[in-house]
């Protein structure tokens, strides 16, 4: 019979002979929620007390099993019962319970599970405990639990790394009962059912077992932890958790519980559960939304390293792309990267060789760019001059098909401009990929003055075809990234004119959380890009940095080299890791002695201080005046395209953990010395007398 004892909205319960069934169906993807919570508590009571089955069997309705937490409820109070009261009880049913797993079982799904008394995966199902990856730990037995069926050195792996993990492993570290063929949940439930009822499915109640203690693991699990991230406690933390699994169930679960609340109460938790959260807002906005074009094939422009990358990433996303270059020199050598790159992917199990055979497949390389007539998108990826790609758009205008869409990977030029080569400046709109493109997260989706809305939907769309980040952006110098990067780049220049050394500002940002510091980063990007950047504003008669014009940087191009790509930068590559190039210090020395500049020390704090105040101010200014919709958004692109350290959330997210009121005394107090370039954003003022912050205006 289908389960129709309804014990919440979101829990029913049936009996089919001596199997009982209950059944989870709370869509999209039956996350515990109070109603499940709820209803779970009150099925697996009522079942035990009508007294009439012999096993009981979970499943769950829809394509997954229970994936998770309910968002909903992130930041509200919490709501009776809690799962972690409600799985106890279900775990000390005198019934004996198996949990069918298809889809994914993550979290307080898999926690569910780890609960009954036995679990059966179907082939293909993952299951996993990925709350490290929000800033806390699993706080519903998972750490307690886990540790007692398959020992603690693998509960570390799972639950310190947050990776899912095919049900076909979990078998063989004992997480897993069995694994069947996959199939309808709720006939499994019925055959697995009837299995424990028979005795040949063999069930336990996982508190009633002991967790072997392993000190080794644990030790070397917490080392590894607080060098690689010592910014995140809740790794250390879960990491304890598990450790105190090897008491009794009781005493562990309130283990448990204390490290949880430690990881709940940190900073680390708020920056991750906002990324988390933002990832999914910036393309909640009208402008994604609506109709979009088709986008059954797309055109690039350039086979150089940004082009070879975006292609590489729209034939891994399942779209044919037709490449055109000017020489057969520079197409060959863009096929051949689009292949080490796609090989690439093979190799870290990102796709399967029939995958990547299919892919090249769908690769159309070309030197007619009269080839691109028939495609439903155009992505120019040439080198970054205005002269160049308004030729190319000139072109693309009688080339392209009416309606087809014309995008620039531009870093910094006017999507308005480029559009104005063309008549039809609706179809065109700016994609900056970040590099590499095929790996790199974030998407610039930069809207021009009269990009068509359909046309601008459809580049939201491409985002999502591509597993990308798509962020909007308004037509300026740099869009939202490049312009708060070129504000920011200008105090890590002063603080070296006035003292401190490359290593030093690299040093004590990597401390604060980033992944490489700003002299590393120039050095691997190629410092030509900058300084050709500064090159071409002298050309247009942009203004210039009025108290450094890229004095250092400039020498340092033009005496030794660019980077990592020519050996030496900032620092030198001869040995594998960079050494600081000792003649970058004699360059500097020149250039302080030409500006009559006697060097001071900065320490560690004064360097990120500067370094975040001078962030947040631009990043101000850009919301500001539009550039970007919502604080959230700035946050987005730096996560996701610049490195910025997730666990603080993004600069404007960091930006309140401050107070609007700090930041407006920190640049008074650095405006001393510096007026023109310390100057106190509008906005930042009356946030600051308002008592208002930046997670106010992205709701």
């Amino acid at each position: 019979m289908a389960e129709s004892n309804s014990t919440s909205e979101a829990v029913s319960y049936g009996y089919e002979g001596d199997v009982a069934l209950v059944c989870v169906d709370n869509p999209p993807v039956n996350a515990t929620g109070v109603a499940v919570r709820a209803g779970l508590q009150d099925a697996f009571r009522k079942i035990n007390e009508e007294g009439k089955a012999k096993a009981i069997a979970l499943y769950c309705a829809g394509r997954t099993f229970i994936a998770g937490a309910d968002i909903r409820e992130f930041g509200q109070p919490p709501k009776a019962p809690g799962l972690t009261e409600v799985l106890s009880e279900m775990e000390q049913s005198a019934i004996p319970t198996v949990s069918i797993i298809h889809g994914t079982a993550l979290g307080g799904g898999y926690e569910t599970a780890l609960a009954t008394h036995a679990r059966v995966g179907m082939k293909g199902a993952k299951f996993g405990l990925p709350e490290v990856l929000l800033g806390i730990l699993p706080g519903a037995g998972g750490t307690q639990r886990l540790p007692r069926l398959s020992g603690i050195a693998y509960a570390l792996d799972i639950a310190v790394s947050g990776r899912h993990v095919p049900v076909e492993e979990g078998v063989e570290k004992g997480a897993i009962d069995r694994v069947v063929e996959a199939g309808d949940p709720r006939e499994i439930a019925i055959a697995m059912g009837q299995e424990v009822v028979a005795g040949t499915l063999p069930t336990r109640r996982t508190d009633q077992l002991q967790a072997q203690a392993d000190d080794a693991a644990v030790q070397q699990t917490l080392e590894m932890v607080q060098k690689k991230n010592p910014h995140l406690i809740n790794l250390a933390e879960c990491v304890k958790a598990i450790a105190a699994s090897t008491k009794p169930i009781d005493e562990g679960l309130a283990a448990e519980r204390e490290h949880f609340l430690v990881c709940m109460n940190s900073p680390q938790r708020s920056g991750l559960i906002h990324a988390f959260f933002g990832e999914r807002a910036v393309s909640n906005i009208p402008e994604a939304k609506g109709e979009t074009r088709s986008l059954d094939k797309i055109g690039v422009i350039g086979g150089g390293t940004m082009g070879s990358g975006i292609t590489t990433s729209c034939l891994m996303a399942g779209i044919p792309v037709r490449l055109i270059e000017v020489q057969q020199e520079g197409l060959d050598r863009g096929v051949a990267t689009i292949t080490k790159n796609l090989d690439g992917a093979l190799s870290r199990g990102k796709m399967t060789s029939d995958k990547r055979d299919a892919a090249l497949a769908m690769l159309e390389p070309s030197l007619n760019m009269e080839d691109l007539s028939d495609v439903d998108l155009v992505i120019e990826a040439v080198f970054e001059k205005m002269e160049i790609k308004k030729d190319i758009f000139g072109k693309l205008n009688t080339i392209c098909k009416p309606g087809a869409i014309l995008a620039s990977n531009t870093s910094y030029l006017d999507i308005d401009k480029i559009a104005a080569t063309t008549d039809r400046p609706q179809d065109v709109l700016g994609l900056h990929f970040f590099s590499p493109a095929h790996v790199m997260r974030l998407l610039e989706i930069v809207q021009g003055e009269k990009t068509a809305p359909d046309a601008l939907a459809t580049g939201f769309a491409l985002a999502k075809k591509l597993k990308k980040v798509g962020v909007l952006a308004q037509v300026c110098d740099g869009f939202i990234g490049n312009r708060i990067l070129g504000h920011y780049g200008k105090v890590i220049s002063y603080l070296v004119l006035d003292g401190a050394s490359p290593a030093e500002v690299d040093t004590a940002l990597e401390n604060f959380g980033m992944a490489m510091g700003p002299h590393k980063v120039g050095d691997l990007a190629g410092l030509d890009i900058g300084y050709m950047t500064r090159q071409r504003r002298k050309e247009e008669g942009l203004p210039a940095d009025e108290r450094y014009g890229g004095d250092i940087a400039d020498r340092i191009c033009e005496r030794e080299g660019y980077g990592r790509k020519t050996g030496k930068g900032y620092y030198l590559y001869e040995t594998g890791a960079p050494v600081p190039n000792p003649a970058v210090d004699e360059i500097i020395d020149e250039v302080r002695a030409e500006k009559g500049i006697t060097p001071k020390e900065f320490t560690e704090q004064e360097i990120v201080d500067r370094y975040m105040t001078a962030f947040i101010s631009e990043a101000t200014r850009v919301v500001e005046d539009g550039t970007a919709k919502r604080p959230i958004d700035v946050d987005m692109v730096f996560l996701f395209g610049y490195g910025f350290p997730r666990f603080r959330g993004g600069p404007l997210h960091y930006a309140d953990t401050i107070g609007a009121a700090e930041l407006v005394r920190r640049i008074e107090e650095y405006a001393k010395e510096d007026p023109n370039y310390w100057q106190v954003p509008p906005l930042l003022r009356k946030m600051a007398d308002d008592g208002t912050t930046f997670a106010d205006m992205n709701s």
